[in-house]
C-alpha cells in the first residue's frame, strides 16, 4: 500500500471541499477502501476522513412525516439494532441479518456502503423498493436524488468528485408489505448471485401496486417495470407470478459472474421473483 496523507475535517460540508482531485478519496468505515488500496485498486495520495463531521450524520430518527432519516455515517450494525428501523421499514433489519458479518457491519457505514456501487450489495435494492432518497453535501449545497438514480454502472455513481452522501430519508410505508431474498452459492452471508426486494401496497387479496428491484444479476440495482406492471391491480395467483416472472426475465439486463453464468440468474430470476412477492404477501 503506497504512503497517503489523511485530512480530517469537521463537517461533511469542508470534507466535501477537500475531494478537489482524482488522487483524494473520502473514508469512512474503510471496509472497502482500505481492501482497495491493498490490493493496489486504489492508490489516492490523500485520503479525506469523515469520522469528526457533525455527529448528526451517524443518527437514525423517524422524521416528522413519519418518514425514516438515516445519517450516511450510521453504522450497518446501528442500522440492524435501531427501533426506529424495525418499527418503520424491517425488511431492512432482516436484510441486514445475512449482510456480511458482524465485524464489517460494526465499521461499514450506510453512506460508504451505497456509494461503493457494487451491484452485490444488499441495502440499494431494498431501499430503492422501499422510495429512499439521498440527501448529498457539495461545498455549493444540497441536492436531494431518487437513490435508484444514483447508479450509472458497476463500480460507478453519478456522484460529481466532491459530492457526498448525507443522509437517506425512506418515506412513510402506510402498511406496504415488503421482503428482501437472496440467493448465495456459498454461505448466507456471502455475496449474492442474485438479491430480489419487493414492496407492495395491498387492498385485501388485489396489489394496487408493486416495487420489484433486483440486484446482482445485473450491473446496477434494477427497477422490474414491466413485472410491477402485472403485478398491479392483480389478485395474485400461480398464473400471474409466471406471467410477473417471465416479464422480468425477459427486460431485466442480466449478466454472469463468478456467481453464476447469466442463463443461470435468469432462472434464479423467474423462482425468485414468485417466492419474494409471496413472502411480501406473508408480511402483515
Amino acid at each position: 500500500m503506497t504512503p497517503f496523507e489523511l485530512l480530517e475535517p469537521r463537517s461533511l460540508c469542508e470534507a466535501a471541499r477537500l475531494l478537489d482531485g482524482a488522487e483524494t478519496r473520502p473514508i469512512a468505515g474503510g471496509t472497502a477502501v482500505m481492501l482497495m488500496m491493498k490490493m493496489g485498486v486504489l492508490r489516492p495520495a490523500r485520503l479525506v476522513s469523515l469520522r469528526a463531521v457533525e455527529q448528526r450524520y451517524s443518527g437514525i430518527a423517524t422524521g416528522p412525516d413519519g418518514g425514516l432519516r438515516i445519517g450516511a455515517l450510521a453504522t450497518l450494525s446501528a442500522l440492524e439494532r435501531s427501533n426506529a428501523v424495525t418499527s418503520h421499514a424491517s425488511v431492512i433489519t432482516r436484510a441486514l441479518k445475512t449482510l456480511s458479518n458482524v465485524r464489517v457491519r460494526n465499521v461499514a457505514t450506510v453512506g460508504g456502503h451505497l456509494a461503493h456501487a457494487d451491484p452485490h450489495m444488499d441495502l440499494p435494492p431494498v431501499l430503492i423498493a422501499l422510495g429512499a432518497s439521498i440527501t448529498i453535501v457539495n461545498p455549493a449545497g444540497e441536492r436531494i436524488l431518487p437513490l435508484e438514480q444514483l447508479y450509472a454502472g458497476y463500480l460507478e455513481t453519478t456522484l460529481a468528485r466532491n459530492e457526498l452522501i448525507a443522509e437517506v430519508t425512506v418515506p412513510a410505508q402506510a402498511g406496504r408489505r415488503a421482503a428482501y431474498l437472496k440467493c448465495t452459492t456459498r454461505s448466507a452471508d456471502d455475496w449474492p448471485a442474485l438479491g430480489v426486494a419487493a414492496v407492495l401496497d395491498v387492498d385485501g387479496a388485489v396489489v394496487r401496486s408493486a416495487r420489484i428491484v433486483i440486484s446482482a444479476a445485473t450491473d446496477t440495482p434494477t427497477r422490474l417495470v414491466k413485472a410491477e406492471d402485472i403485478l398491479r391491480g392483480a389478485r395474485v395467483d400461480d398464473a400471474v407470478l409466471q406471467r410477473a416472472a417471465d416479464a422480468a426475465a425477459a427486460e431485466a439486463g442480466v449478466i454472469g459472474d463468478q456467481h453464476g453464468t447469466a442463463a443461470y440468474k435468469r432462472e434464479l430470476l423467474r423462482v425468485y421473483l414468485a417466492r419474494v412477492v409471496r413472502a411480501a404477501l406473508d408480511k402483515q
